[in-house]
């Protein structure tokens, strides 16, 4: 895209650009580090080639290193500090909102920054509040994944475990190192029984660390990972991805005030 191509993007009704965010972070011994951010990359590009051309909605370049303190005794793992990446955000999302575009949405793979951005969406909306901005993880909220996972998996398998694991079997065979993760078969490390109603995340979370749960780096169960589950989460991704970037453009959602100051009277 040219300079005259963006001027021109950001004029259209419902112009939506969309930033891909993952992370540099260990994925155990099988898994790049790079994992979140193909994955950010690859669906959203997936997903945005079967919607309309007419569609006013752009790709941004991926920001491939995120908030990642928890997997930091891992090396190969690079984490900016949650100032940094909030003003780095905000920096970046005010530049945009003075463009004239109308939608920004975060495209999050990495599970350890959906707070963080949800924090800077809402201070950056403050600041800017002709932007609509969306901080979306491309896990939450998709049809099925119950279905292809085994429960204990959706509540455990937090990190390069089957999903993440079999994913990425499908997506690039050539990324998996090794067959280590036939061997992985859950955290190799005790852990305490929670208290009823409390988890590692969820409703009830606590701020875990990757060496608590793993010596490995792999937090779940990848011993049964394969392609074909990998294809099969694929579909339900980009389908999901689909069905939503549809609704959302064929809409004025969400809704947006004007820059002048909601009146108290």
């Amino acid at each position: 895209m040219t300079w005259p191509e963006a001027s021109k993007a950001a004029s259209e009704n419902g112009s939506t650009l969309v930033w891909p965010f993952g992370a540099c972070e260990q994925h155990g011994p099988h898994l790049p580090l790079i994992t979140d951010t193909f994955f950010a990359e690859n669906i959203l590009i997936k997903t945005l080639n079967r919607l309309p051309e007419n569609m006013p909605i752009w790709m941004m370049p991926s920001q491939s290193i995120g908030f990642s303190p928890e997997h930091q005794a891992f090396p190969g793992t690079l984490s900016l500090s949650a100032d940094v990446l909030i003003s780095m955000v905000t920096d970046v999302g005010q530049q945009i909102a003075s463009m004239g575009f109308n939608r920004l949405v975060f495209f999050n793979a990495h599970g350890g920054q959906i707070g963080l951005l949800q924090a800077v969406s809402r201070q950056l909306r403050i600041q800017c509040p002709s932007i609509a901005v969306l901080p979306c993880f491309l896990w939450s909220g998709v049809p099925g994944l119950d279905q292809l996972l085994p429960e204990k998996e959706v509540e455990e398998g937090l990190h390069a475990a089957l999903a993440e694991t079999s994913l990425m079997l499908h997506m690039a065979r050539d990324l998996v190192r090794n067959d280590s993760y036939l061997e992985i078969k859950n955290v190799d490390k005790q852990i305490v029984t929670t208290p009823k109603g409390w988890s590692l995340e969820g409703a009830s979370p606590c701020a875990w660390l990757t060496e608590d749960l793993s010596s490995s780096g792999v937090i779940g169960d990848a011993s049964s990972s394969n392609s074909e589950l990998g294809a099969a989460l694929e579909n339900a991704l980009v389908d999901h991805w689909i069905a939503l970037f549809t609704s959302l453009l064929e809409s004025d959602w969400p809704p947006i005030r004007s820059e002048r100051p909601v009146s108290s009277s």
